[in-house]
């Protein structure tokens, strides 16, 4: 298994945490567990925005920019959509 797997690997699996902590921040019942759930999320979060900066640092992850006319074409999708 190379670096690049396992790194895919530990992204997807901190996707899937955060993405656990998000629901289980809505779904809370008491403010304490709701702020314990954020200050998860929130960690996870962090741990995912530094595992994706490692990756596109090894040039493993690369987000594709969007052109102009994708993003208007897109602005006005959702504008009419209303």
């Amino acid at each position: 298994m190379s670096d690049k797997e396992i790194m895919e690997g530990i992204l997807l699996t901190t996707k899937g945490v955060c993405d656990l902590y998000m629901h289980g921040s809505i779904e809370s019942g008491t403010p304490q567990v709701h702020q314990a759930f954020n200050a998860a999320l929130n960690d996870a979060l962090c741990m995912q925005s530094a595992i994706y900066q490692q990756m596109a640092g090894h040039g493993w992850y690369t987000a594709a920019q969007a052109q102009p006319q994708q993003i208007q074409q897109v602005k006005q999708k959702f504008a009419t959509a209303g």
